[in-house]
């Protein structure tokens, strides 16, 4: 998954790494020619005083400000290009042939004082450098031209590389350093930026039907973020406004419905009783009070799904013993679907404390589900075991499976699956919807487990209870 901190520290890192990396490199640049030019002011000087008379070279010249561990090598030629003297390690491979032969001499200006009191009115000898390469090192070249001679001096660049690559091991080992820094620093200043986002997904996840009435705090927030959690706020006006209103509504309609059909249905059951047995009348008013009890039985639910909606649902707390339940219930599927095969592994005293009226009818849908959308010959397995403080109970049965958009929606009230494998089934879609809110009211819950194409199971869970 992009994550937008993440990214703003990485572009950081890069931003700040390169800028990093160029001021390194032209630093590293700089110090490097920076020590050249110090050397070939050695250099230079050194060739002034080498032009001086003399009768012989030293066998190991020195350079004046050069480390003495620094090899250095020197070769004079006279004006003719004979050898006059050559250090004992003078490289072969240090061509400079042609910069001795191009070397001049310097021009004579009478405003500039005599030099070492040599040829009066001259200017200092203007040296030529070069950098050369030969088989075992690097050697700085500096050549000049004097009036009775052609020196060359070269001096291993061996400690100038020293020095350079432990400046540049230092410059690497303080980007990464600098790197970590900044990416850690940009991670934090992106986490404190993005506070008032994680609070307000950490209110939105609280938001539930029981929840609408939540409201994110603005305090001392940003004035970036202070627009985007008002309109968040208003937003949850609006639904808690609605959600209200949607289950006043539901909860009204089915309150005032239950006396007129309570009264249909005594109406028709006496009326039944005065018809004539086996004639038209009865058996239209017998599916008329069929009927009558199946929109009762809607109804019913409605109400109990208005009151779980508002948090309002009364439980009628006791200890129930959930082995006896399931063990009734066994017995209820032997009489519904004899022809169904049966498995149970039911553990004894299993109890809660709960209402034990609406756990048999989660109990009880459960199970009319699992007859109603099994297979012609299929089976039947319950499951009820006790896992430290929770109990479940899991409920499997053959089935055609349930495809991927209905699992999605399987506890949506009204929703009733694939046309295909309901057309024929009675059911108004509320069962698993109010199943689910009666476990969640014990402190529970219920689950559609992973199916396959075979079988299909829903796992109840309820918190255990101990005396």
């Amino acid at each position: 998954m992009r994550s937008f901190r993440t990214r703003l520290a990485l572009a950081s890192a890069v931003l700040a790494g390169s800028a990093l990396v160029g001021f390194g490199m032209t630093s590293w640049w700089l110090i490097y020619q920076a020590q050249v030019s110090r050397l070939d002011e050695a250099i230079a000087n050194q060739l002034i005083r080498a032009s001086r008379p003399r009768r012989h070279f030293p066998p190991s010249p020195r350079i004046f400000g050069i480390d003495e561990d620094t090899p250095i090598a020197v070769l004079v030629n006279d004006l003719d290009g004979n050898t006059v003297y050559k250090s004992a390690n003078w490289s072969s491979e240090l061509k400079v042939g042609g910069l001795l032969l191009s070397a001049t001499e310097p021009k004579q200006d009478a405003n500039i004082p005599p030099v070492d009191n040599a040829s009066p009115n001259r200017l200092p000898p203007a040296p030529r450098f070069v950098t050369q390469r030969t088989s075992t090192a690097t050697w700085r070249v500096g050549v000049a031209s004097f009036p009775s001679n052609r020196i060359a001096i070269a001096v291993n660049l061996e400690t100038i590389d020293g020095e350079m690559a432990v400046i540049r091991n230092i410059f690497l080992i303080s980007i990464f350093i600098v790197l970590f820094l900044i990416a850690g620093g940009a991670w934090w200043l992106s986490g404190n930026a993005l506070r008032p986002i994680g609070q307000l997904t950490e209110e939105i996840k609280q938001v539930t039907v029981k929840g609408l009435e939540r409201r994110v705090p603005i305090g001392e927030t940003d004035v970036e973020f202070v627009e985007l959690i008002a309109v968040f706020n208003q937003m949850l006006e609006s639904l808690q406004r609605s959600f209200k209103q949607a289950s006043r509504f539901s909860g009204d309609a089915a309150h005032e419905l239950k006396t007129p059909l309570a009264i249909l249905q005594g109406e028709l059951e006496r009326t039944l009783q005065q018809a004539e047995p086996e004639s038209q009348i009865q058996q239209s008013l017998s599916s008329l009070l069929d009927e009558v009890r199946r929109l009762s039985g809607i109804v019913r639910k409605l109400l109990l799904l208005s009151l779980a909606d508002a948090g309002r649902m009364n439980l009628h707390r006791v200890e129930v013993n959930l082995s006896e339940i399931l063990a009734q219930v066994e017995e209820d599927i032997e009489l519904l679907a004899p022809h169904l095969k049966v498995q149970t592994e039911i553990a004894e005293r299993l109890r809660v404390l709960g209402d034990r009226d609406l756990l048999t009818q989660v109990l009880q849908n459960l199970i009319s589900n699992a007859i109603k959308y099994n297979l012609a010959d299929g089976w039947i397995h319950i499951y009820a075991r006790q896992q430290q403080a929770t109990i479940s109970i899991s409920i499997t049965n053959s089935s055609q499976g349930i495809i991927i958009s209905d699992k999605e929606r399987i506890f949506e009230r009204f929703h009733r699956g694939d046309p295909a494998r309901t057309r024929k089934v009675e059911g108004t879609g509320l069962g698993l919807s109010l199943s689910r809110e009666i476990a969640r009211a014990h402190g529970g819950d219920l689950i559609l487990d992973s199916t396959s194409s075979e079988r299909t199971t829903f796992t109840l869970k309820l918190p255990a209870w101990h005396r």
